[in-house]
C-alpha cells in the first residue's frame, strides 16, 4: 500500500505536502515568502533544470 500524501493549504506559501512547502511562480520568482519555512521549495515555470531548492514546474507534470 502506498503512503498517504497530505496536501494542504499553507499560511506561508501556495501549498504544503507532508511538511514540505511549495511556492509556485514564474521564472523570476524568489524565496522571499519561504524564509520562515523549514523545508521550502520554489516551483518555477519557464526553466529547464532544477537547482538546489528550485524545481521546474514541468517536473510536476503541469504541461500545456
Amino acid at each position: 500500500m502506498k503512503p498517504f500524501l497530505a496536501v494542504t493549504s499553507s499560511p506561508v506559501s501556495d501549498f504544503e505536502v507532508n511538511g514540505c512547502t511549495f511556492e509556485i511562480g514564474g521564472k523570476n520568482k524568489g524565496r522571499k515568502q519561504l524564509k520562515d519555512a523549514a523545508a521550502g521549495y520554489v516551483v518555477k515555470d519557464d526553466i529547464e533544470y532544477a537547482f538546489r531548492d528550485t524545481i521546474p514546474l514541468w517536473h510536476f507534470g503541469f504541461l500545456y
